[in-house]
């Protein structure tokens, strides 16, 4: 990694995107502490306690959301209109069209349709932010004028960030959106070592059990970080075979190569869309009734439950059950995201078209349910082994730790990190590429 880092600040081109790419993610993180309009600062941190929906928001924003910055929102309703635009292609055949067979066209409408819902789901967040915080004493004034300012301030925030995604995604390195969410999350890396140092020295002194904890801690997140990048980057190939063939005037020879299919093809985008999906009812609820978390009824139950994830006032029935749904939401977006961005049927008919076959299996339809078999088997362990990093800041509830850093934190960090080190290593491997006279 250190090695490709090195050989990237030589290359005056990729050199230029890491530079470009260091400046927009300062830019967010100046924009992190510029707060909205109208906001009392000193009320700010009585209100945001860390508890219920804020503290997983303040997560992914880098501590944006606590202190109602410009970027409180963070990228959260850009990820919610990337889910129901996947989720409506599923039923609406002029949608599916266009994610299959509309091209850079399609991707661009695609994309453009998601920028709209974004913009309106923004409203509705920061509606709900507003009104969830009206009366507790954050805002000068109540008047019409500052909820207008404070919820344009929050809109245009979420805007600016999808415009840095973007800008990074086209003219820097990595994925723009998910460049953001990693640096939102490593912003909590300093509080998370503070915290660690508590444990060993405490307030009446050196503590042994916190310097074992402590340790254990350590070893928890290595190990944690090691087997996040083993599956992440393990992989199935499998055989295919092409046969000798004529293509203009030339006879190809016989090939062999495979088909890598990784045991996580989704990547850390289950755990996002569910973790988005589960806090979206907390956050729509609280739009329309105040104080709902001290109120009882079907809607403040349905309230517990959404935050249940991210709080730690909330009864553990309400955990448990949160839990169960959480998984299983994340098994099965692990599933819809696979079979979104991999088609057995389309890779089956592609080999079929350029005279391949897998060893001992047809070509077809036989081919078609052969990879289908295997991705559905990997997809299953996929799922589960998603769910389980993602259990892990859940059964720390049951414990007196209190970490910045959890298993979904640190899941997205090294997906992110090793997605955007393969980028760099392929941005290098186009400009030093070796040709046959070297």
């Amino acid at each position: 990694m250190f090695k490709t880092l090195k050989n990237a600040l030589k290359t005056p081109d990729v050199r230029k995107k890491l530079m470009y790419t260091l400046i927009l993610i300062v830019v967010f993180r100046l924009g992190c502490y510029i707060t909205v309009p109208g906001v009392n600062s000193f009320q700010l941190a009585e209100a945001f306690s860390g508890q219920g929906i804020g503290s997983l928001i303040d997560l992914i924003s880098g501590g944006a959301f606590s202190r109602l910055s410009i970027f409180a929102m963070s990228i959260s309703p850009y990820i919610t209109a990337s889910i129901v635009i996947q989720l409506l292609a599923m039923v609406i055949p002029a949608l599916e069209r266009l994610t299959k067979e509309g091209g850079e066209e399609g991707r661009s409408k695609i994309n453009r349709y998601t920028k709209m819902l974004t913009v309106v789901l923004a409203l509705v967040e920061g509606l709900g932010i507003y009104l969830s915080y009206k009366n507790s004493g954050i805002f000068i004034n109540s008047e019409f004028i500052t909820g207008v300012t404070v919820v344009i301030s929050l809109m245009a925030g979420t805007a600016i960030l999808m415009w840095l995604g973007d800008q990074i995604t086209n003219k820097g390195i990595g994925n723009g959106i998910s460049v953001i969410i990693f640096v939102g999350i490593i912003a909590g890396l300093p509080s998370a070592v503070t915290k660690i140092w508590d444990l060993i020295f405490t307030a009446v002194g050196f503590s042994t059990t916190g310097l074992l904890t402590a340790i254990g801690i350590i070893i928890g997140a290595i190990v944690l970080v090691a087997g996040v990048v083993f599956v992440q980057q393990a992989e199935r190939r499998v055989p295919v075979q092409y046969s000798k063939r004529v293509v203009g005037r030339k006879m190809v020879g016989a090939q062999n190569t495979h088909i890598p299919l990784k045991l996580v093809m989704a990547g850390v985008m289950p755990v996002i869309f569910a973790s988005s999906f589960m806090t979206f009812p907390a956050m729509i609820i609280q739009m329309f009734i105040s104080d709902i978390a001290t109120k009882t009824g079907f809607w403040a139950t349905i309230y517990k439950f959404s935050i249940a994830t991210s709080s730690s006032g909330v009864p553990v029935g309400y955990s448990i059950a949160n839990a169960i749904v959480y998984l299983l939401l994340i098994v099965g977006f692990t599933y819809f995201y696979t079979y979104a961005t991999f088609n057995p049927a389309e890779v089956s008919n592609n080999i079929k078209k350029n005279g391949g076959f897998i060893p001992g299996i047809r070509a077809g339809k036989p081919t078609t349910e052969y990879l289908s078999s295997i991705i559905s088997k990997l997809t299953l362990f996929g799922g589960i082994f998603l769910s389980v990093i993602a259990i892990i800041p859940m059964l720390l509830r049951f414990t007196t730790l209190n970490l910045a850093f959890g298993g979904t934190s640190i899941l997205i960090v090294v997906g992110v990190a090793l997605e955007t080190v393969q980028q760099l290593e392929s941005q290098l491997v186009m400009r030093h590429y070796k040709g046959f006279l070297e």
